[in-house]
Order: structure tokens, then C-alpha cells, then sequence
């Protein structure tokens, strides 16, 4: 089992940054794949990014592509999502989740974590 805590959100203008951090505590944290989701008041929650066991397969969203990059510190027990040029878009929670690494896996699906973050406030002002 892991426990996911998410920090480093806030309020930000339009085209600045920020950078998410989710910490996972249990053991084995490698052995889990990671994303991140959001979800807006009234909406859905969606897809943001994912991040394979190792770190060497990486998953957007279309309409973060070439903003957003997911990472992974497998040492530190830590997945970071890194935004750039924010939008008033972009403003929800975000949230991290886990699932125990497995052969076949949608890493775009909600339904496919076991585990989920508390989430962490992001607000783009326009």
C-alpha cells in the first residue's frame, strides 16, 4: 500500500509556472506507475500525465503537451509534474495517483488507480 501526499500549488498568473510534488510514503514506490489528474468545479476528472515504474515512458494529455513534464525520483519517493506557461485553464486540483505496475495499463483512465493524493489547489489568473 502507498500513501500520496501532494504540495506546490498555489496561485500563479497566466504564462508563469509551477511545479507539483507528490510524495509517497510505504515501500516499494518503484514498483508503481504514476499520474496526475485534475479536476475543475462541476467537472470531470481528467487526465493531466503519467509516468511508467522507471521512468522512461511519460503520458499527456494533448492539451498539455509540450508544457507539462511529468517526472519521477524513484530515491526520493517523489513524482513531480512541472507546468509551464499556465493558463486560466489549467486552474483545478490536481491530484497524484498510483497503481502497482502491471503488464497492460491505461494510463489515461482514472478507474485503472488504486491510490490517490488529498490533491493540491492550482489557480491561473487570467
Amino acid at each position: 500500500q502507498v500513501q500520496l501526499v501532494e504540495s506546490g500549488g498555489g496561485l500563479v498568473q497566466a504564462g508563469g509556472s509551477l511545479r507539483l510534488s507528490c510524495a509517497a510514503s510505504g515501500r516499494a514506490f518503484s514498483s508503481y506507475a504514476m499520474g496526475w489528474f485534475r479536476q475543475a468545479p462541476g467537472k470531470e476528472r481528467d487526465f493531466v500525465a503519467a509516468v511508467n515504474w522507471s521512468g522512461g515512458s511519460t503520458f499527456y494529455t494533448d492539451s498539455v503537451k509540450g508544457r507539462f513534464t511529468i517526472s519521477r525520483d524513484n530515491a526520493k519517493n517523489t513524482v513531480y509534474l512541472l507546468m509551464n506557461t499556465l493558463k486560466h485553464e489549467d486552474t483545478a486540483v490536481y491530484y497524484c495517483a498510483a497503481v502497482l505496475a502491471r503488464g497492460s495499463w491505461n494510463p489515461n483512465r482514472v478507474n485503472e488507480y488504486d491510490y490517490w493524493g488529498p490533491g493540491t489547489q492550482v489557480t491561473v489568473s487570467a
